[in-house]
């Protein structure tokens, strides 16, 4: 494939062809591990702050719409409104340890204003969500827009960014779904090292009766 590329030099502009080959992704070698975009069967709980609830509802609303066009049921989502985006992390981890939901989605909406108290909120909702996430060991998706101005925030709540929620719901379907594709893998390679600690032992045990005899 040609690329035109223009540039100017002492007022003359010079054309120069660039020429380019493109490749399909290579393949991996090794087989891989991934979640899938299926939410039926789990549970999911969304957290979402009132404050700026002129943004938070409309993520809150793409949010719903993710999980279950994803295939998650109406009565298997659970809201779960707080004041405002810093109270987010306690209560997504309180709605983890009861261990009810495959998946928590964080939602709220932070603007900056004349002060560094943006910054300070910002740090602490981020490293909590982050914290209760690792853990409790359940999938946390971050759906707290953290933009200079409301204009920004639009954008991300539906309009020229997409909708924020709606991709923190896929987010967390998806993790969900890897976690459970981990745990189905786990029993496999315990007993694999089972084995091969086994196989190890009698290697032992073989190695010392060999030695024996020969004494």
């Amino acid at each position: 494939m040609d690329q035109i590329r223009t540039f100017t030099t002492e007022g003359t502009e010079i054309a120069e062809k660039i020429k380019f080959k493109l490749e399909g992704v290579p393949e991996t070698i090794v087989s891989s591990i991934e979640g899938k975009l299926d939410a039926s069967g789990k549970r999911f709980a969304i957290v979402v702050a009132r404050f700026n609830s002129f943004i938070t509802e409309r993520l809150l609303l793409s949010a719903c719409d993710g999980l279950m066009r994803t295939g998650a049921a109406q009565k298997d989502i659970d809201v779960i409104r707080v004041p405002g985006a810093f109270e987010i992390p306690s209560a997504a981890r309180a709605l983890a340890e009861t261990k009810k939901y495959d998946a928590i989605i964080c939602i709220g909406c932070l603007l900056r204003g004349d002060t560094a108290h943006y910054d300070v909120i910002v740090n602490e909702v981020t490293r909590g969500i982050g914290q209760s996430a690792q853990e409790t060991g359940v999938p946390h998706a971050f759906g707290v827009l953290t933009c200079e101005t409301l204009e920004q925030a639009i954008d991300r709540a539906g309009l020229k960014m997409g909708n924020k929620g709606f991709e923190a719901a896929l987010a967390a379907v998806e993790m969900a779904s890897l976690k459970g594709a981990i745990g189905s893998q786990a029993p496999a390679v315990s007993s694999r090292r089972v084995s091969s600690a086994r196989s190890a032992k009698a290697r032992n045990v073989r190695s010392h009766s060999k030695s024996k005899r020969r004494r």
